[in-house]
């Protein structure tokens, strides 16, 4: 019998999500990367996206992986390392199509129809490959400061130009008057909390008609369409905020969305991949507002 990848991966992230663990949220080992967040690296420096993002964040958490960087088995042989023995790699997907023939019974034309489907196959991170060339094991220079990372942060909302207003005890967008409301800069116990919730906010600002028109058929507080809508903007921050070296903030009305969550990748497979291809619309979106100088973050295509 063929696995239905869909339901594999929806699987690990409903069982994380059962155990009150965001499989999405966490800071890479600081040994490695001087305690910042970065995107899944492929062998070539390129960062993974989407659904992958994902499933190979889960997996260095599981397995206690400092390192983010990972490649096929093929890949660490060409650069003379080797896979140790007794290893298990991980899951990566991504998206083909089969072309189908198909002939009108009416009238007899023939015509091609594009049919996508899921293809996976398997990784291994640098912790698990002995001799390869010293920069895969190497340690960055520890940073100086977390000025430098809050002003690229300050600079990289700016650049959205969406309207911002500060005020009281809550953060929300408000999609009717097409404003985000975060309380006051001081009120977060940090810099990294603000800018955190700052980029949940602006994952739902790229919802209006006017940029992505992104629409779950939402009706109330609380239904699949707003969980899914919630689900966007937590992952749509978690990508922003590894873009930025930030730290994402675990606010206190998220332990409420994970039940909502699980009911809604318990009924529907593919929803854990519909959210998180949205949600790296939403990122994409929001970099691609940033001007020229700060765009070339080397983003790889998406996989």
């Amino acid at each position: 019998m063929k696995t239905d990848l869909y339901q594999k991966i929806t699987n690990q992230i409903v069982a994380e999500l059962e155990k009150g663990v965001r499989p999405w949220i966490k800071p890479w080992n600081a040994e490695h990367t001087a305690g910042r967040i970065t995107r899944p690296l492929r062998a070539n420096g390129m960062p993974y996206k989407g659904i992958n993002v994902l499933m190979l964040w889960s997996a260095a958490i599981e397995r206690g992986f400092a390192a983010p960087i990972w490649m096929t088995y093929k890949q660490a042989s060409e650069l003379k390392g080797q896979v140790r023995k007794g290893e298990h790699g991980s899951l990566v997907v991504y998206t083909d199509k089969i072309i189908r023939s198909e002939t009108d019974a009416a009238t007899g034309e023939e015509s091609e129809r594009a049919i996508p489907f899921l293809k996976g196959y398997t990784v291994f991170n640098v912790e698990q490959i002995d001799g390869l060339p010293a920069q895969f094991y190497g340690k960055p220079a520890p940073r100086t400061g977390t000025i430098e990372r809050i002003e690229r942060a300050e600079a990289f909302f700016a650049a959205t130009e969406a309207t911002i207003r500060h005020g009281g005890n809550m953060a929300y967008y408000n999609i009717a008057q097409d404003f985000v409301q975060m309380p006051p800069f001081e009120s977060f116990r940090d810099a990294q909390s603000y800018y955190a919730t700052r980029a949940h906010e602006a994952t739902h600002w790229t919802r209006h008609e006017s940029r992505l028109n992104r629409e779950f058929g939402r009706k109330r507080f609380g239904d699949e369409g707003y969980a899914m809508e919630e689900l966007v903007a937590e992952l749509g921050s978690a990508f922003v905020c590894a873009d930025l070296d930030l730290t994402p903030e675990s606010r206190a009305d998220h332990a409420a969305y994970i039940a909502s969550w699980i009911k809604v990748l318990k009924s529907d497979r593919r929803a854990i991949f519909t959210a998180a291809s949205h949600a790296q619309r939403a990122a994409d979106f929001l970099n691609g507002l940033q001007p020229v100088a700060e765009t070339g973050r080397g983003e790889a295509q998406a996989a």
